[in-house]
């Protein structure tokens, strides 16, 4: 029995110092399950499923799982199902982003530990897909990513809804006291109608499209909306997939290369997509030894346009992008800037799809290259005194009249501080002050939540402010949008800059020139840099993963994972 190819049952046998009774035992138990012993003979396509009761954008996947298993059955595999973590956005405290890691950790370790040839990863809410990419590409096992798709919109009288764009609309409106109680109320139950992830280019969607772009999901896959029956047969062709990968490997070190990351790098600024992709690429690449800096996503993004007409950046919904093309229709007007000879867990180049694949597109929803939505991609890097690591601005989704601007700082300290003082009529705060949130980054406490979309005071909202200066080491949701600078590096609970601002200093904004400097001298910042004090509870005070994620994470530039899990020799650029 020992002599057997180590394929199924056979692969990484528990250790009893016996490997033919490893095998003996291991059949044993299995055969309690029900199998027939031609079966336990097959080779074993594992299926991480991240399905739970407190993830709403997974609720379709017990359907989803079942399309999985005939795909694999269809390709001679044996389907295992397995359970992981899920990460529900809107379910976790302090914030998903905190869970990430461990959601990575566990997939890798289980795909790993458990005997399997290949898998599929079945995710989808914001952080799912991300930590499922980092577990695979650490594992390297042969891997398809299988995605929820997205909500279909609902009604709100004669208006389109979906979550989760429309829910910051509405809730803006009702803060300026255009909107009732009962109307937000009425509002609030039809944002989200259906199973899958937000309706709109928010971080699930734009992640779903880079997995695409990388080519680690099949073709044509990212964007079909979770409750249409393309899914369920996009289900079937990734158990498929897989399968055909058990005697054909495809690793995701073969996937994930620097061509394909610079690619997914040009799908998320043609998308004006989420600035949380930038982070979750940089992690799933830093898995690999691969580096992504902002000054690199600066260079694609002067020469990457806006192609997407979807909210938050446009007026469209997700469903709309798909019957317009979908991926393949941004990638075939980004073909001349894109590297074609990435390979693809189907098995075929970039360039061989796009060739095979001529397609429908609406340029109505996607525009042409030669007439895009905007010259310029949607994100932006900034650099400067106040973020020397760097910071991202959402462009596609800001008001350009705030691009060139000096403002005065309106400090808040803390997330408390933000939700105590935000609203207080005698707040000291005009239309031109630069809103400034300290002390949200990923060492914080809060974990770096989705709090840089700062309110706007309610005391300005009823005067008709829609848009203003925000600046934060936090990030926002991949739905929301206005003129905000996200992820300044290094923190402020680390004693980065922002940490040094003090109320009525003066900011200076150039998205031209890419900068975003505090405009008080170097011996003035030396001074406070002196005085400061962290307030986060020491790592060494804390407990189980608390402890892990403050001693461990890293800055946003380098994609917030824990350093032990990248590569030994892999280092940051900083």
């Amino acid at each position: 029995m020992g002599d057997e190819k180590a394929t199924g049952l056979s692969r990484g046998l528990t250790n009893y110092g016996d490997k033919d009774f490893s095998i003996y035992l291991r059949n044993s138990f299995a055969s309690s399950m029900g199998y027939s012993r031609e079966v336990l003979k097959k080779p074993i396509v594992g299926i991480a499923n991240s399905f739970s009761g407190f993830n709403n954008c997974h609720r379709h996947f017990p359907e989803l799982l079942e399309a999985v298993k005939r795909g694999v059955l269809l390709g001679g595999g044996l389907p295992i199902e397995f359970p992981t973590i899920s990460l529900g956005e809107v379910f976790l405290s302090p914030t998903s982003l905190k869970f990430r890691n461990l959601m990575s950790m566990d997939t890798e370790e289980m795909v790993r530990a458990q005997p399997m040839d290949a898998v599929v990863l079945m995710g989808g809410c914001d952080k799912t897909v991300p930590a499922q990419l980092m577990g695979a590409a650490s594992a390297d096992l042969p891997a398809v990513q299988l995605v929820a798709g997205p909500m279909m919109t609902s009604r709100y009288g004669e208006e389109r809804l979906g979550a989760c764009t429309d829910c910051r609309r509405f809730w803006g409106k009702y803060r300026a006291g255009d909107v009732s109680t009962e109307q937000i109320n009425d509002i609030e139950g039809r944002l989200a109608t259906t199973a899958g992830t937000c309706a709109v280019m928010g971080t699930a969607s734009t992640m779903a499209c880079i997995a695409e772009t990388l080519g680690m999901s099949l073709p044509g896959t990212a964007a079909i909306p979770a409750v249409h029956a393309d899914r369920l047969r996009a289900a079937e062709a990734s158990g498929r997939a897989a399968a055909n990968m058990i005697d054909q490997p495809i690793r995701p070190s073969e996937v994930i290369t620097e061509k394909s990351v610079e690619n997914a790098l040009r799908m998320l600024l043609a998308l004006g997509g989420s600035t949380n992709a930038i982070v979750h690429l940089t992690a799933v690449a830093g898995r690999l030894g691969i580096k992504v800096s902002l000054e690199k996503m600066n260079a694609l993004s002067d020469t990457t346009p806006v192609l997407v007409n979807l909210k938050p950046v446009g007026e469209h919904y997700m469903e709309d992008f798909f019957f317009a093309g979908g991926v393949g229709a941004v990638l075939r007007e980004l073909k001349p800037l894109l590297h074609l000879d990435t390979l693809t867990v189907a098995g075929e180049t970039l360039g061989d799809r796009l060739e095979r694949d001529p397609g429908y597109v609406d340029h109505r929803v996607i525009a042409k290259a030669d007439a895009p939505l905007e010259p310029q991609g949607g994100l932006v890097g900034l650099f400067g005194n106040l973020a020397p690591r760097g910071a991202v601005l959402k462009r596609s989704a800001a008001d350009e009249t705030l691009f060139e601007k000096t403002g005065r700082a309106v400090v808040f300290n803390s997330l408390e501080d933000l939700a105590n003082r935000v609203d207080d009529p005698d707040l000291d705060i005009t239309r031109d002050d630069f809103m400034v949130l300290q002390n949200a980054g990923p060492k914080s406490a809060s974990g770096m939540p989705e709090a840089g979309y700062l309110p706007i005071p309610k005391k300005l909202s009823a005067q008709g402010v829609k848009d203003m200066v925000r600046i934060s080491d936090a990030r926002m949701s991949g739905t929301a949008f206005g003129t905000i600078v996200l992820h300044v590096a290094p923190e402020a609970s680390v004693g980065g800059p922002l940490a040094l601002v003090r109320n009525g200093d003066q900011i200076k904004l150039s998205v031209k020139d890419k900068s975003i400097d505090l405009l008080v001298s170097d011996e003035e910042l030396a001074r406070r840099k002196s005085e400061w004090k962290s307030e986060n509870v020491p790592a060494e005070m804390r407990r189980g993963y608390d402890r892990l994620y403050a001693s461990e994470v890293s800055q946003a530039d380098e994609g917030c994972d824990f350093a032990f899990l990248q590569p030994i020799d892999f280092k940051s650029d900083s």
